[in-house]
């Protein structure tokens, strides 16, 4: 039953993933982004 719910998970992450980017450059978009967010965040963490 878990791995029921763990699949259904996984699958409607995928899907809403896909719904909002609606193409592979979108998706690189979005990747992007976040790895922008990534290093601006870790920018900042730095202790000098």
């Amino acid at each position: 039953m878990v791995k029921h719910v763990a699949a259904l998970a996984a699958i409607l992450g995928a899907v809403l993933f896909a719904a909002g980017c609606n193409t592979i450059e979108g998706a690189g978009k979005d990747i992007k982004a976040a790895g922008s967010s990534v290093e601006k965040a870790a920018g900042k963490a730095k202790p000098y």
